[in-house]
């Protein structure tokens, strides 16, 4: 069988992250499951983990997602008593989103799991090299 050429697809930028991405993702759906998070999920709950008290607005714009979308995952992830709801200290319009005891427990575990699968996913590169990608792909979308 003739070896396929691919040399013109490897030398754009959005191909070669979107199949890094598909290898990461891969391994994040397989473990992850444990924990019932999709990579939305982690995110949000990451999100509120390090800035407790957040509001949906914000998150919607951290994460470019639409507020019907952020809705229903904020009411599921309140449902699996991961998060609560609580009224911003100094102004009353705005609630804030925080973890429950529960949350703080599941998102600690998770959080490690997602540093060792990242650890294990960019395990061919060397700590410069990761540090190097991880800056020029945030250049990209910063």
């Amino acid at each position: 069988m003739q070896k396929i050429d691919t040399s013109y697809l490897e030398s754009l930028l959005g191909y070669n992250a979107r199949r890094a991405a598909v290898e990461i993702i891969g391994l994040f759906l397989k473990r992850m499951a444990v924990y019932d998070l999709r990579p939305v999920d982690f995110s949000v709950l990451s999100l509120i983990t390090h800035n407790p008290g957040i509001s949906s607005r914000q998150l919607c714009s951290e994460l470019n997602i639409l507020p019907p979308n952020l809705v229903g995952m904020i009411n599921t992830l309140e449902k699996r008593e991961l998060i609560l709801r609580k009224p911003h200290p100094s102004d009353g319009r705005v609630i804030g989103l925080h973890l429950s005891e529960i949350g703080i427990k599941l998102m600690k575990e998770a959080e490690q799991t997602a540093k060792d699968l990242e650890d294990d996913a960019a395990s061919k590169l060397t700590t410069t090299e990761r540090k190097t990608l991880m800056r020029l792909l945030q250049k990209i979308y910063n």
